[in-house]
C-alpha cells in the first residue's frame, strides 16, 4: 500500500489517495503514471511517516518540484482586535 497526491496546475494538492504499492503495476504502468493517467492530473507518490518528499501530502499543501517535497501552507497569524462599544 501507498499514498499518491494528485495536483493542480500550480502544483498545489487537491487529494490524496491509498493506492497499490509503488513497486506494483497497473496495465503495465507505474502507480504514479497510471493514476495521473486516469484522473487527468500530476500524481507524485507521497510518504505517510515523511520517508519521502518531505512531509507526507496534506489537500493545500505545495509540491516543490525543484526540492522535491510537499511544502506546508503558511498559517496566518491575525491579531486579535478588541470590541470598540458605544456604552454611554
Amino acid at each position: 500500500m501507498a499514498h499518491y497526491a494528485f495536483l493542480d496546475e500550480n502544483n498545489i494538492v487537491t487529494q490524496v489517495i491509498t493506492g497499490i504499492d509503488e513497486t506494483e503495476l497497473i496495465e503495465g504502468l507505474l502507480p504514479e503514471t497510471w493514476y495521473e493517467n486516469f484522473k487527468g492530473q500530476t500524481c507524485k507518490r507521497a510518504s505517510y511517516n515523511g520517508n519521502i518528499r518531505g512531509l507526507y501530502a496534506g489537500i493545500g499543501y505545495t509540491y516543490n518540484s525543484e526540492l522535491d517535497e510537499f511544502i506546508a501552507p503558511a498559517i496566518v497569524v491575525v491579531p486579535e482586535v478588541e470590541a470598540i462599544t458605544d456604552a454611554k
